[in-house]
C-alpha cells in the first residue's frame, strides 16, 4: 500500500511543469518540466499543498520534484519527524490526486 501511495504521488507530482505558477510546491512542478504538465494541473497541486501542508512541509515536498530520492528515503526514514511529515505528505498526495483528475 504504501508503494501504490508513493507512486501515486510521484504520478500526480511529476506530471507537472511550463508555466507560471506560484508557491513553493507549485514552482516545483513547473520546473520538472514533465511532459504531460499544464500550468492549471501544477496550479491545482499547489492548491492541495495549501490546504494540507504547512510552508515548511511545502518547502520539504517541492525537493521531491528535483530529487525524488529524497522522497523515497523519507518514506523509509525512521526517524519520528520524518515518519511524521509522510503522513501529512501522504494526505497532500490524496487531496492533490482528487482535485487535479
Amino acid at each position: 500500500m504504501q508503494k501504490f501511495v508513493l507512486v501515486s504521488a510521484m504520478m500526480v507530482l511529476t506530471a507537472c511543469g511550463g508555466g507560471r505558477v506560484s508557491g513553493d510546491v507549485g514552482k516545483a512542478c513547473m520546473a520538472a518540466d514533465r511532459k504531460a504538465a499544464s500550468s492549471s494541473l501544477c496550479s491545482c497541486v499547489q492548491q492541495a499543498a495549501n490546504r494540507t501542508l504547512s510552508g515548511s512541509d511545502q518547502k520539504r515536498a517541492a525537493d521531491f520534484f528535483e530529487e525524488p530520492q529524497k522522497a523515497q528515503d523519507t518514506r523509509q526514514s525512521n526517524n519520528r519527524s520524518d515518519e511524521a511529515f509522510w503522513l501529512r505528505y501522504k494526505k497532500f498526495s490524496a487531496t492533490a490526486e482528487q482535485m487535479c483528475r
